[in-house]
């Protein structure tokens, strides 16, 4: 089997002993039998999987496994053909502005911040539904520490910001709602390995501060090294699940992203 040119593995709350004593976390995000479609295609075919309290989760899997899919059906942005969600034990079946409420926060794959908002305007978006104005107050103040850059373009247009820091401000604004998990779609997508290198190690500062991800990302090894653990989709399947080491040695990971000659 063919090993990655290098791995670094990023150590977070509780990765140390990735997999062990799980049971003693409290479940936030439950998954059972999911199955979703869209124009007669069968995206999601019973997929089953959970996120525990402090965790990193990473979904990896090729164009096409359902990876998107299955975050826009946790969000609410798309209904489910069956199966259940249900986050700290209540169902998810509503409205995604309630989801939002409750700690569900959806960062979606291509950015998506408002171009003719100001990063400023941007992120009190983010923390629309809130009412804690001191809270909100200080959430900003956190995010700026997280991202400088934003601080210094806070009057600036969304849509005159770099790629990269476009991904900074859609990650920001997700957490201006102060969710309990943040879920990230292809947060590394066209982006420099340096601004790559620094969002996912703001991510893991993130997590150590008590907020539990979900990330879904093509760059698997990238999406590993931060991760405790992690789920194998294909064809909308869950093929395999383990901690992060366990998965870094699936041959079938390697098929999906190097090619079966060289796994």
């Amino acid at each position: 089997m063919l090993a990655p040119e290098r791995i670094d593995l990023v150590q977070g709350p509780g990765q140390a002993q990735a997999g062990v004593g799980s049971q003693a976390r409290q479940r936030l995000l439950d998954i059972n039998d999911l199955r979703a479609g869209y124009g007669g295609i069968k995206a999601l075919r019973g997929v089953t999987l959970h996120v525990d309290e402090g965790e990193i989760v990473a979904v990896l899997g090729a164009n096409g496994a359902g990876k998107s899919t299955l975050l826009k059906v946790i969000s609410a942005m798309q209904k489910p053909d069956s199966g259940t969600i249900s986050f700290l034990g209540r169902s998810c079946a509503v409205p995604a502005h309630e989801l939002v409420a409750r700690g569900i926060v959806h960062v979606p794959e291509g950015r998506q911040i408002f171009a003719d908002l100001t990063v400023e305007q941007n992120l009190a978006v983010g923390a629309f539904l809130r009412k804690d104005k001191d809270g909100v107050r200080q959430d900003l103040d956190m995010v700026f520490d997280y991202f400088p850059i934003l601080k210094e373009r806070i009057t600036q247009y969304g849509g005159l910001l770099s790629g990269g820091e476009q991904q900074m401000l859609a990650i920001s604004r997700g957490l201006m709602a102060r969710p309990k998990i943040l879920m990230l779609d292809e947060p590394s997508l066209g982006l420099a390995p340096l601004i790559v290198n620094q969002i996912f190690q703001i991510l893991t500062e993130i997590n150590r501060h008590g907020t539990a991800i979900l990330i879904v990302e093509q760059n698997a090894f990238k999406a590993l090294s931060i991760a405790n653990r992690g789920y194998l989709m294909t064809t909308g399947e869950i093929e395999r699940e383990g901690t992060r080491d366990d998965l870094i040695k699936t041959e079938t990971l390697y098929k999906i992203y190097l090619g079966e000659a060289q796994a």
